[in-house]
């Protein structure tokens, strides 16, 4: 399973999270309620937690954005891509087939 952040979701992240870089950590993480799309019932949660048991991992300009090896249940072996909505002002999440 693979992350993927693109630059206008970086930049969304470094703002609203107040990140500077090297040493931070996002983690993306399986939370009971919301609106998720791909395991009902759950959606995807966001958090600066430091990891525990790292099961996939992307650094992008020196912060590590990651999930939990007991949360990669949720993504169905789907890949997670970060993006940021201008028309929203918000990040959105795509999930992709594996390659």
């Amino acid at each position: 399973m693979d992350i993927q952040i693109t630059k206008p979701a970086l930049a969304w992240f470094k703002e609203e999270f107040q990140l500077q870089g090297e040493g931070e950590y996002i983690r993306f993480f399986a939370r009971y309620g919301g609106c998720g799309n791909i395991q009902s019932g759950f959606s995807l949660g966001i958090s600066q937690d430091p990891p525990v048991k790292i099961g996939t991992k992307a650094e992008v300009d020196g912060i590590i954005f990651y999930i939990e090896e007991k949360d990669l249940w949720y993504f169905k072996n789907l890949d997670l891509k970060v993006k940021y909505s201008r028309k929203f002002d918000e990040i959105e999440f795509v999930y992709e087939e594996q390659t």
